[in-house]
Order: structure tokens, then C-alpha cells, then sequence
């Protein structure tokens, strides 16, 4: 009878941090959102440093200029060559704005501000809310109660109505953005977090890391915040495109950023006042920020299926 060879070599597991990366690169729709996500971000950075127009440089012979008619959109677009026989042939890729100033800059320079404000006051969210919702649900009792009442208060806040405090205080400008939005999204980010750490508070490694004398921030630290991290990943790409709305709200209402700066809000506000007669000015713009909307909430539902465990 032949012999059976048994291997005899190491089997190595996969964690589940490795699991959950080959889930989430066999996704195609996070995969493509990602480096679709990624070449708008490096478009947003890089162009406005080499793009040869200025954001605020003003062409008076140019004003309300559509794009060239490289994709056979003229008509679509209304012809408006010979109102501005300067603009042909000078690289104005999105055609001009109704202050004759290059809208392809524009665009990468709101995308710019959009992604950074979204970026940014989505880790102010991060950082408030994963502490404050961990030691919340894991010290439990009247701590717990009184922490979450405070969070009850806030959301009964009106939103529109704290911003517009802070402006009329502190004046608009670009870091109040970031104070009066991620004052506000850091509320919904506790409520999971501890939602999630009173689920795993009462777990045997919780009690056994009790019993051997550690301390509560270390239990939050070494044990429930690695414990929470997948959902609140989930919820961080998802929260990034509710900000970049927020945002875009604010500066469609006139309290976002301010002139020269720019926005993808403040863009589409001013091009719904001339969509009718220059529709260029607000598809360029509506465009870049539906598709970074998408790119989001795709990779979000990626990494959603690859960090859930039960469906490993």
C-alpha cells in the first residue's frame, strides 16, 4: 500500500485584519471608488501649484466663457464663442465663471478646501468621540448617564442656529469650519462607540484584565478602543461626505468660506443662479462632488462587509 505523506510545515492563519483586506480589495466598487477617490484628492492638490490660470485671477474679455468643445457639448452648453473670442485656445478647461475667472482651478481649489474640511473635523469627530463614547459605556452607571444626558442636550441644539453664533462671535473663517462641524458630528460617533463598549464591557478578557489590577484607561485603551475600531472606521467614511455636505449647506447659505477661497458648496451656489443661461457652472462642480459622495459611501459599504465578522 502507498504511503501517505502528511506536511509536516507550519499552517499559518490569516488575522483578521488580513481577511478583512483581501475581502475589501476583492470589492470592485470600493477598489474603483478608492482610486478614483485618490486621483481627485492628487488633482485637488497638485493643480492648483501648477495649473498655469490663478484662482483669483480675473479675465474681463472671458467672462461667462463656456468649456471648448472637446466632447461635442457646444450645443448643450449654449455657444457662447463669440461673446469671448480671447478664450479660445486658453486652457480654460471648465470654461470661466461670471467673473471671467478660470472655473477648472476653481473646482480643484474647492475640492481642496471640500476634502480637507471633511478630513479634518471628521478626526476632530474621531478623536472626541471614541474617547468620550468608550469611557462613557465603560464606566457605566451614573457617569454614563450624566455623559449621555450632556449628548442628549447637544443634539437638542439647533445646528444652523450654533454656527451661526460662532460666525456673528468669532467671524467667518476657515478653521471655524472645522470648530463648528466637528463640534456636531463627534455626538453620533460617542453614541456608537458606546453603544459598542457596553457590548464588550462585561466580555471575560474585560474581567480578567479588572482582576489583575489594571486600570480603566488602560482597559479602554489596550482592550475596548482595538474592540470598536471596525465599526467606527465604517462610520468615519461615512461621516467625511456628510461633513463635505454640511460644509457645502453652510457655504450654500452664504456662512462657509469665504471669497477669494473656495468650495464645491460655494461653487454650486453660485451656479444655480446661472444654470439656465451657463449650466457649466454648476454641472462641473455638482459633478466632482456627487462622484466623491459615491467614492465614500462605497468604499464605507467595503469596508463594511470586510470588517463584519459574520460574514467571514
Amino acid at each position: 500500500m502507498a504511503s501517505i505523506t502528511v506536511p509536516t510545515g507550519e499552517i499559518k492563519g490569516r488575522s483578521l485584519w488580513q481577511d478583512a483586506r483581501r475581502r475589501l480589495f476583492a470589492n470592485k466598487a470600493a477598489v474603483t471608488s478608492m482610486v478614483v477617490l485618490a486621483i481627485i484628492a492628487t488633482m485637488s492638490i497638485v493643480t492648483p501649484n501648477v495649473w498655469p490660470h490663478s484662482f483669483d485671477a480675473v479675465y474681463i474679455d472671458r467672462i461667462s466663457c463656456p468649456p471648448p468643445d472637446y466632447l461635442g457639448l457646444s450645443s448643450f452648453f449654449g455657444s457662447q464663442e463669440s461673446q469671448c473670442p480671447s478664450a479660445v485656445g486658453q486652457g480654460h478647461l471648465f470654461g470661466t465663471d461670471a467673473n471671467g475667472r478660470d472655473l477648472f482651478i476653481r473646482v480643484m481649489l474647492g475640492g481642496r478646501v471640500s476634502l480637507s474640511i471633511g478630513l479634518v473635523a471628521t478626526l476632530v469627530a474621531l478623536v472626541i468621540g471614541v474617547l468620550y463614547g468608550a469611557t462613557a459605556g465603560f464606566l457605566g452607571g451614573r457617569i454614563d448617564n450624566l455623559m449621555m444626558r450632556f449628548v442628549d442636550v447637544l443634539y437638542a441644539l439647533p445646528f444652523i442656529f450654533f454656527v451661526i453664533i460662532l460666525v456673528v462671535v468669532f467671524g467667518r473663517n476657515f478653521i471655524l469650519m472645522f470648530v463648528a462641524i466637528g463640534a456636531v458630528e463627534w455626538l453620533t460617533m460617542a453614541r456608537i462607540v458606546r453603544g459598542q463598549t457596553l457590548s464588550i464591557r462585561r466580555k471575560e478578557f474585560i474581567e480578567a484584565a479588572e482582576a489583575a489590577g489594571v486600570s480603566n484607561w488602560a482597559i479602554i485603551r489596550r482592550h475596548v478602543l482595538p474592540n470598536v475600531v471596525g465599526p467606527v472606521i465604517v462610520y468615519v467614511t461615512l461621516t467625511v461626505p456628510a461633513v463635505i455636505l454640511v460644509e457645502s449647506f453652510l457655504s450654500f447659505l452664504g456662512l462657509g468660506v469665504q471669497e477669494p477661497f473656495t468650495s464645491w458648496g460655494v461653487l454650486i451656489a453660485d451656479g444655480k443662479d446661472q444654470m439656465e443661461s451657463y449650466p457649466w457652472m454648476l454641472i462641473f462642480p455638482a459633478t466632482f462632488m456627487v462622484i466623491t459622495l459615491f467614492c465614500f459611501n462605497f468604499i464605507g459599504d467595503g469596508l463594511r462587509d470586510a470588517l463584519d465578522p459574520k460574514d467571514r
